[in-house]
């Protein structure tokens, strides 16, 4: 399936490189710190044993073409030079992957317990708040669910969330709060228009009304890894994410490759660099990891060098130490940006190593080492397009919203029966479930991007519809066990949720 096949690329070209960065610098005794939001979903496709499972097998599938590949070039040194790197890369993958017998989120949370990372949580299904604040109890849902989530697998409380999306809107740091969360993030622009106006910017958080702090986005720093355009990620040196041997091998050599329908796919496999602006796919050159690796450590030390100039002119005109927040998205390194992971490891030895100007912090300890900060009302925002809600309500997905909020309101309504017998409580979880996949902002997102438009309208469609059948069997009182059952199967996150999180405040 298309969802599991963006699992596998992650899990691949992000998450396993990434703990690949962090076991070097810890071994070479580099005391890195580093924050990642891992969201519910995200924890629990990792978790899920059914896809370890089909992981394992398409690992061993990757492994089997690559060596397929090395065969092939083996009179074309270029391309058998690269097919060695690629299976040495997956090579290395498996060694990982058995060593921590698949469980990925044990192998992230060992360095949460060692304090080099701090795991934050997110919405409980990634909704998009600001279009539920008409219904405070959705809301609550979405923030209380992901936070007993996160207690469940880390075995402690979040002290920090991502926002979905980074959206945030007045009121609603009273229920962070009421979630026990020290800190939110949000899009520089929330903490730029807050009232009063903060006296350092984006350059110290501040403490709302209920003691909750917001950090902002700096973007001076965001720009310079984040934008293909002006950014790092577009250098000539670098990999060409478009340029894939499942798109570009011989279909019948290829098919055991890709989708089971003979759909083609990315398999990671990319053998030409970006080249140079304005090329053509068919005009790009073959890529060299070496030359890439030594771009990766230039971008490195021209990142931490404009870290250290901002640093140094902040504090000059603050009078006191900046916080520069520069957060991205987890697969833009490596699966966007294939040497992503080489430039975080280069950043964090060269900071560790070569300056003395800024140091790496998480932001919870920032707060405990900084308890004094400028009280203000955060502004309304989120990182979309125009800064606000437009990306996620328009022509394109406004449809959804009349049928999600009379899901929220009868979720509300069914929260405060009591289950008659061990099947209508069951249901009544599955009910809420269905709502909170429902609620995702990603399908809002796809729609509006034009991108897998089907695909998010389908699963919009029959999360509502399930929803729907649960509520009406509900109300009737017969509950159909058989159909339950199968839903519970294939919607099968939060296995310990309670379904009276959705009780009126």
């Amino acid at each position: 399936m298309l969802e599991e096949e963006w699992l596998y690329e992650a899990i691949t070209e992000t998450y396993i490189p990434l703990l690949k960065v962090f076991e070097g610098l810890k071994r070479d005794g580099i005391d890195f710190k580093i924050t990642m939001s891992m969201t519910p979903p995200l924890v629990s496709m990792l978790r899920d044993p059914l896809l370890q499972e089909r992981y394992d097998a398409h690992l061993a599938q990757l492994e089997e073409l690559i060596e397929l590949e090395a065969e092939r070039n083996i009179h074309n040194g270029h391309l058998r030079y690269l097919a060695e790197h690629y299976a040495t890369e997956f090579n290395e993958a498996r060694e990982l992957w058995e060593r921590y017998n698949g469980d990925l989120v044990t192998a992230f949370k060992q360095f949460q317990d060692t304090n080099n990372l701090e795991i934050i949580t997110c919405g409980a299904t990634h909704g998009y708040l600001p279009l539920m604040k008409m219904y405070p109890q959705a809301v609550w849902a979405q923030i209380q669910v992901a936070c007993e989530h996160y207690q469940e697998t880390f075995g402690q409380a979040p002290r920090g969330i991502w926002l979905p999306e980074c959206a945030y809107y007045e009121g609603l740091e009273r229920m962070l709060a009421d979630a026990g969360l020290r800190y939110f993030l949000t899009d520089g622009h929330g903490i730029l228009y807050a009232r009063p106006r903060p006296r350092f910017g984006t350059y110290a958080p501040i403490f709302t009304e209920t003691g909750v702090a917001a950090f902002g986005r700096d973007h001076e720093s965001s720009q310079q890894v984040w934008s293909s355009e002006v950014g790092y990620p577009g250098a000539a040196e670098y990999r060409e994410f478009y340029k894939d041997l499942g798109w570009e091998a011989e279909y019948e050599y290829i098919k055991p490759y890709i989708m089971p329908n003979g759909q083609r796919k990315n398999t990671g496999i990319k053998y030409h660099k970006i080249t140079g602006r304005g090329l053509g796919l068919s005009d790009k050159a073959l890529y060299d990891p070496y030359w890439a690796r030594e771009k990766a450590a230039e971008h490195a030390a021209n990142f931490m060098y404009n870290r250290e100039r901002q640093s140094e002119h902040l504090h000059g005109i603050m009078g006191r130490p900046p916080v520069i927040v520069s957060p991205y998205d987890a697969e833009l390194f490596g699966h966007w940006w294939y040497e992503g992971p080489w430039f975080i490891d280069y950043l964090f030895r060269k900071s560790w190593y070569d300056q003395k100007t800024y140091q790496m912090t998480h932001l919870a300890d920032y707060l405990r080492e900084n308890p004094t900060q400028q009280v203000c009302r955060p502004s309304q925002s989120s990182w979309g397009y125009k800064g606000f809600h437009e990306y996620w309500l328009n022509d394109t997905n406004a449809w959804i919203y009349p049928h999600l909020h009379k899901a929220a309101e009868r979720m509300i309504e069914i929260s405060q029966l009591e289950p008659e017998d061990e099947l209508q409580w069951k249901a009544l979880n599955q009910a809420a479930r269905e709502l909170l996949l429902a609620q995702s902002s990603d399908w809002a997102f796809i729609m509006r991007t034009g991108t897998m438009v089907p695909y998010a309208v389908r699963r919009t469609r029959s999360h509502l519809m399930r929803f729907n059948k649960i509520y009406e069997d509900v109300k009737v009182g017969k509950v159909d066990s058989g159909w339950l059952e199968k839903v519970e199967l294939m919607d099968n996150i939060f296995p310990n949720i309670n379904y009276r999180v959705y009780r009126p405040l």
